[in-house]
Parts: structure tokens; C-alpha cells; sequence
């Protein structure tokens, strides 16, 4: 497994519409494996394949407890089939977005169809942080990201600060 670069805002790629994958194979299985990797090294409770840079529509959660083993999950192709009327709002961060965070109101409930990393359809409901993570991630793959979900003066606020603080870390370098 390796753990591989996260794309950080403002970069264009992220707002890249990710193409379906046609086959469930070893290399879309090395793509999940090492995007576990990478999100657990980046403390994170989901990533979409976009977000190390391949416009692909696979995605990994894990929404354990501390306390709790891993419970991960590969999803390929995650399509939602249902979103529940009733709205929550929970506090959103993003790996793609270190350190900024912001509460975005999402669907309390969803039905996902998708294929698992063998290749075998699968259809699961989710509610609340797993639904929210599933939510949040399958934007991911239409180009849509947490921060689109919020006012363009929050939004806006966001963006600068990602902006000055890749400027500072360029000039360091």
C-alpha cells in the first residue's frame, strides 16, 4: 500500500467531474487499498479517488468510533438512490482542505448502490455521520466540494485562506 498526495484547494483538479469505472480490477483494488492508506494517515473519515488525483469514481469511508476497530468501506461507482427529507446539520472537514471546517446542512439519510471492490453490486442505507460521509464524498466525484454547500461569503473566506496559507508554504519552500 502507499500513501499518496492529497490535492489541496484551490486545486482545479477537484472540481473535475470523475468518470465511472468500467471494471472492478487489481488496479482499481490497489487504488482503494492505498486510498485507505492515505486517509487514515490523513486522520480522515472518507476520500474520493479525485482527491489523490484520479478521476475516478471510487470512494473510501470509515466512520468508526475511537474506540472501535476500522470498519472500512471500497465503493465503486456509489450512486445515491434516495436522500431522506429530513435535513441535519453536522460539521464538515475535508482532507483536501486541512484544518478548516464548517457546518453544512446534508440529507439525515441515503440509499447508495455501488460496487464493492470484487465487483458485486451492493446497495446500502445510511444514516447520519455515514450518510453525511457518503454525501460528502460522492460530490467529490461530481466536482462538487463541502465548501460549495456554504455562502459564498463563507466560501470565499475559505478559499483566501487556503490560498494565502499554499502562497506562505510556497515561499518557505
Amino acid at each position: 500500500m502507499t500513501i499518496r498526495p492529497i490535492l489541496t484547494a484551490p486545486d482545479k483538479r477537484l472540481k473535475l467531474r470523475s468518470n465511472p469505472v468500467d471494471k472492478v480490477d487489481e488496479e482499481i483494488r490497489t487504488l482503494l487499498e492505498d486510498m485507505l492508506e492515505t486517509m487514515y494517515q490523513g486522520d480522515g473519515l472518507g476520500l474520493a479517488a479525485i482527491q489523490v488525483g484520479v478521476p475516478k469514481r471510487a470512494i473510501v469511508v470509515d466512520v468508526h468510533a475511537p474506540d472501535d476497530p476500522p470498519t472500512p468501506m471500497k465503493l465503486v461507482n456509489p450512486e445515491i438512490l434516495w436522500f431522506s427529507s429530513e435535513r441535519m446539520l453536522y460539521e464538515e472537514g475535508c482532507l483536501s482542505f486541512p484544518d478548516f471546517f464548517a457546518d453544512v446542512e446534508r440529507a439525515t439519510e441515503v440509499r447508495v448502490r455501488y460496487l464493492d471492490e470484487n465487483g458485486a453490486a451492493q446497495e446500502i442505507e445510511a444514516a447520519e455521520t455515514l450518510a453525511v460521509c457518503l454525501q460528502h464524498e460522492v460530490d467529490h466525484l461530481d466536482g462538487k466540494l463541502f465548501v460549495d454547500h456554504l455562502s459564498l461569503v463563507k466560501r470565499g473566506i475559505i478559499l483566501r485562506k487556503m490560498a494565502k496559507a499554499r502562497r506562505a508554504q510556497a515561499q518557505d519552500a
